[in-house]
């Protein structure tokens, strides 16, 4: 007869060490599976009922170790973390990468026109809007002025970038126009991701010693952690952005695409799917969600105030916040 599982198993956090790359690129490898989409309310439940039990001290009879991680992430792809409510389907991580790879492919695809470039920013910003409302925190949540000038912003600015760069591509080699797109988005993001979280740059996050123990708030903690997510939603765009447009260009040069046009399309949002399957959780996986920086690099106050309470503290540690998932 089998043992109990171990009630000392700690589901609260990824069941890889996070303080690896491999660690942090295995747990997001889990949390984009697109598999996930395709669960049935059923098993949604079932997960949801074996974490809520585990958590509540009631073990699973028969459930063994690796059941019980299945289910934690499970639950963590279809459940808001905070209010333990279902997700909206598209706005699940598990969502991730089939709506970027139908999105990013028309994007690319559909870049000749003036009103198709609008017309996808548009679509790609208003799926950004969808996703940073589902997963929105429940202890300090965005309110909705702040995603309508969130999605504002980044739409405008989007467009903007992208039939600017369409103008002035037109006296360079047609393949410079396949990057317009990505270019585009990676404007949206280093406008949208700052606007979104404004308050942090104004105020600061918390900042905490090796043993947890908050010292204060930091604006130049949120610069940095703002900047470690740009960096690495713009890096999961860059295969997805770059990579097709290159065979795309070789592809329709052949025989058999220009006798059937009609498969470009599929062909890119299938080249841009593959890109995102590994380009998404990799580039999750970039920087810890607990990151660090020295004391030195705080503000002067914050540092003298760090002096008197924890003289033998050279480094602090901070989540640097939501994780990058929300959009290439």
């Amino acid at each position: 007869m089998s043992e109990e599982l171990s009630r000392d198993i700690n589901i609260k956090e990824p069941r890889w060490d996070q303080g690896t790359f491999m660690g942090r690129a295995k747990h997001f490898f889990m949390v984009t599976d697109p598999r996930n989409v395709l669960l049935s309310s059923e098993t949604l439940e079932e997960a949801r009922v074996i974490v809520e039990n585990y958590r509540a001290g009631t073990v699973t009879p028969g459930l063994t170790e690796d059941e019980l991680w299945r289910a934690k992430y499970i639950y963590d792809s279809a459940f808001h973390p905070d209010t333990g409510e279902k997700m909206f389907v598209i706005g699940r991580m598990s969502a991730q990468v089939p709506m970027n790879m139908s999105i990013t492919g028309c994007m690319l695809t559909f870049y000749r026109t003036t009103p198709a470039v609008v017309f996808w920013q548009w679509v790609n910003q208003s799926f950004n809007a969808v996703v940073n409302y589902t997963n929105r925190s429940g202890d300090a949540p965005i309110t909705m002025n702040q995603l309508g000038a969130a999605y504002v912003s980044a739409t405008t600015g989007a467009v903007v970038t992208a039939l600017g760069l369409k103008s002035l591509a037109t006296r360079l080699p047609p393949i410079v126009s396949r990057f317009v797109p990505f270019a585009a988005v990676a404007a949206a993001n280093c406008i949208n991701i700052p606007f979104m979280r404004q308050r942090e740059l104004k105020y600061g996050i918390p900042v905490m010693d090796e043993n947890g123990n908050r010292l204060g708030e930091s604006a130049n903690a949120a610069k940095q952690a703002i900047i470690q997510v740009v960096v690495s939603r713009i890096g999961m765009a860059v295969p997805a952005m770059a990579i097709p447009p290159v065979i795309m260009n070789a592809l329709e040069k052949k025989a058999f695409m220009k006798r059937f046009p009609v498969l470009n399309a599929p062909v890119q949002v299938g080249l841009v799917g593959l890109c995102l399957v590994f380009a998404t959780p990799l580039c999750c996986a970039l920087f810890p969600q607990k990151s660090s920086m020295s004391v030195s690099g705080l503000e002067a106050d914050l540092q003298e105030r760090i002096r008197q309470l924890s003289p033998d503290t050279t480094t602090v540690y901070f989540n640097k916040g939501l994780s990058p998932l929300l959009r290439p």
